[in-house]
């Protein structure tokens, strides 16, 4: 079982704003903060941080579940509102399998956000 994802970032500030919009529609919040790094989760445990990084960051795959589809459309959403490029609409994903409902976004440092739901 994964306990936490760090993520590096080259704009703290900026990725803090995004990704607490963008990951708001699944109770994401920020939960802590320091000059180098930003804590979020759902309701104070906290999953997911971003550190700040100089210079170029190699992109990654962040996928997150959620038990609504609703919650995924509005990610995307939020998401593409909030600046991160379009990198796969809200809808099934069949090829990986038969009830894959899913959205992908890419945020300011190129990483691949996705938010999938199993749920009919």
């Amino acid at each position: 079982m994964i306990d936490h994802i760090g993520l590096p970032v080259t704009n703290l500030e900026a990725s803090k704003a995004f990704y607490a919009a963008a990951l708001a529609p699944l109770g994401y919040a920020v939960e802590y903060e320091d000059s180098s790094s930003v804590g979020l989760g759902v309701e104070g445990a906290i999953d997911l941080w971003l550190y700040k990084k100089a210079g170029l960051t190699v992109g990654s795959h962040l996928a997150l579940v959620t038990p609504k589809r609703d919650q995924v459309d509005r990610f995307h959403t939020v998401a593409c509102a909030s600046g991160a490029g379009d990198n796969g609409r809200p809808g099934i994903r069949e090829d990986y399998a038969p009830n894959y409902y899913a959205a992908f976004v890419l945020d300011g440092d190129g990483h691949n956000i996705e938010v999938v739901c199993y749920v009919e």
